[in-house]
């Protein structure tokens, strides 16, 4: 089965017609962030402060911790 093809912003529609396990393809802009930028996202959106970005529609990408380079000797 081919990709998805999606182009961010997303929409309703495209949301809506995606399924778990489906393979996709995206191209526009993605945010990526790790855990101290959600929870800074979290408090502006509790507190009614303006966001850094449009969240509707924006595609964020959890990028956990990379591990360590092997030390060298």
């Amino acid at each position: 089965m081919a990709a998805k093809k999606i182009v961010t912003p997303l929409t309703t529609e495209i949301v809506e017609s995606l399924r778990a396990g489906d393979e996709v393809q995206i191209s526009g802009v993605i945010y990526q962030a790790r855990d101290a930028a959600h929870k800074r996202l979290v408090a502006l959106i509790e507190s009614g402060a303006p966001l850094p970005f449009e969240l509707e529609g924006a595609v964020v990408y959890y990028m956990g911790p990379s591990p360590a380079k092997p030390a060298t000797s």
